[in-house]
């Protein structure tokens, strides 16, 4: 599958096919192929092959977390993309250069500043931080 093929939650999918089996304006016949539909889903989420839920969810955010920590062995980076790509997300190899990150680092200060979700505190904290790396 290509990574910039949309992937369908499950969770998402199960939740439409549950609805159509309770609209009464769907036809009978759609309503079976509803519920066979769904009884497959199912099926696939108690073999485990299926990863929805917010335990699946967190278990597949730490297998993202192992590809960016700079402690994990690559044979363990390795397994965290087979499980993910398994999951259907395909997870860029991101290797920045120190340069970049420190990009990344002021241009998300920056955008703390002109964020009215931020505090007052955490954009003085940004200003002082732009300062004190001579950005403004």
């Amino acid at each position: 599958m290509a990574s910039n093929e949309h992937v369908k939650n499950p969770g998402r999918v199960a939740a439409g096919l549950r609805a159509s089996i309770k609209n009464p304006r769907v036809s009978d016949e759609a309503k079976a192929h509803a519920t066979e539909r769904l009884q497959e889903l199912e099926s696939q989420q108690h073999a485990g092959t299926d990863q929805s839920g917010s335990h699946g969810n967190r278990v597949l955010g730490g297998y993202k977390a192992t590809l960016h920590n700079q402690h994990t062995s690559e044979e363990a980076k390795k397994h965290a993309r087979e499980i993910l790509n398994a999951a259907g997300i395909h997870e860029p190899d991101i290797d920045l250069d120190d340069q970049q990150h420190k990009n990344r680092v002021l241009a998300g200060y920056k955008a703390a500043l002109h964020n009215p979700k931020v505090s007052e505190e955490a954009k003085q904290h940004a200003r002082q931080y732009l300062e004190e790396h001579d950005t403004t």
